[in-house]
């Protein structure tokens, strides 16, 4: 993370807090940007992590570990059957469009407008298109990322979010090319905006209409609840890309799905139609971090994450109002997303010209991020919360109080 004048250097953490190369003290309400669902240092990971560093630190082979993870995953994700490990959530992003793509034969992705999966070429087609650039809001042009070619982007479609009816007509019109749909159940970058059941239905029936494959993007939605976001929501796609959570702290994606599916993508006995190599692959150390992090999320504290989350959103609208500036607040479970316009954000498009309309937007934000960061908390900019198990009901009213001030400062 930068941001003028310098960044911080971080040199310790433990539970809910960090200090930084200053020795200042501060609450992390951004935990890794996910990954710490139990904050710094949780002592069964960090136990976990020195009894695999004493027998295997990395390896080119399978280990029971990975087993043991896959079998959890499996057991809470209801579309999951098998389960290939990366080391990001880009890369499992990046090889749930390859399998889409080696399972059909096909070549075309089509994904959200403004919705971000990840670094990966395809994945990074449409996220932060210029306004000059959007085409007509009802069939949003293809606009390849910075660093990649026109050729890139015409392997994407592009779907305006949460348009059951344009998102339809556009994969119609691309059906016979059409390998895979990615979506994020809650998209990050749209301030945790959830994508509706009636779209992600469409999508379902789109999907299996032109016997292309729906993935669900769960690496940061994943934490919708015990069984995911598929489980939360209740539309269940083909293949799933996780990241994050299920690493405990360390670098981990992955991808699952059915058995017909994955046996015949990956399975060497079975053919193995795409190849999955990858030094760290798998690696012991973050299979045991991985496995000792998701024993301990259980039933109990996915709820008790989602109250934390709950009290956080209560209060920060309450801020709000008292200190009577534009703003809302949005999310669900453990994420939180607190905005500086009142303006209704339902797709990329409304964020854009919100910021736009208003030059004040984003400064109202680097304002309120930056008293956070002085007065003993760390955000995500422009302002979002992901919560770990570590923090507590009165660092939650702390955060609240802070923002309160924060906002009347503005």
């Amino acid at each position: 993370m930068f941001f003028p004048p310098y960044p911080i250097y971080a040199v310790r953490g433990s539970g809910s807090r960090i200090w930084d190369a200053d020795g200042s003290e501060r609450i992390d309400f951004i935990n890794n940007y996910s990954a710490l669902i139990h904050g710094h240092n949780h002592p069964r990971i960090v136990e976990a992590i020195i009894r695999q560093a004493e027998t295997l630190l990395a390896v080119s082979l399978p280990t029971e570990k990975e087993i043991a993870l896959a079998e959890l995953i499996a057991g809470r994700l209801p579309t999951v059957e098998q389960v290939r490990f990366c080391n990001s959530g880009t890369e499992a992003v990046l090889y749930a469009i390859k399998a889409a793509r080696a399972f059909t034969g096909r070549a075309k992705i089509a994904k959200v407008e403004g919705a971000y999966h990840g670094s990966a070429e395809t994945a990074s087609v449409g996220v932060t298109p210029p306004p000059s650039l959007f085409g007509p809001a009802d069939t949003p042009s293809s606009v390849p990322g910075s660093g990649n070619t026109m050729g890139i982007a015409g392997d994407v479609v592009v779907l305006p979010m949460n348009d059951v009816e344009n998102g339809r007509r556009i994969l119609r019109a691309h059906a016979a090319d059409l390998a895979g749909i990615i979506v994020d159940p809650l998209v990050k970058n749209l301030g945790f905006l959830p994508a509706s059941r009636a779209f992600l239905q469409m999508l379902r029936e789109e999907a299996d209409a032109n016997g292309a494959l729906l993935i669900y993007d769960e690496v940061y939605s994943m934490r919708l609840g015990f069984h995911g976001a598929q489980g939360a929501v209740g539309v269940l796609p083909d293949l799933t890309a996780m990241g994050k959570i299920i690493g405990g702290g360390l670098p981990v994606g992955a991808v699952g799905g059915p058995e017909r599916i994955m046996a015949a993508l990956f399975d060497p006995r079975q053919g193995a139609r795409l190849a999955h190599g990858g030094t760290f692959n798998a690696n012991p150390m973050t299979m045991a971090a991985g496995l000792a992090a998701l024993e301990m999320l259980d039933q109990a504290a996915f709820d008790r994450l989602s109250r934390l989350g709950d009290r956080l959103r209560a209060g920060l609208r309450e801020a709000l109002r008292i200190a009577n500036v534009p703003g809302a607040v949005r999310g669900a479970a453990s994420m939180v997303q607190l905005w500086h316009t009142d303006r209704d954000i339902e797709t990329y498009r409304d964020l854009v010209a919100a910021r736009g309309e208003n030059v004040d937007v984003q400064k109202r934000a680097e304002t309120v991020f930056r008293y956070f960061l002085n007065n003993g908390m760390l955000i995500g900019a422009p302002g979002f919360f992901v919560l770990s198990t570590a923090i507590t009901e009165d660092e939650v009213d702390f955060a609240i109080e802070t923002a309160l001030q924060a906002l009347r400062t503005l």
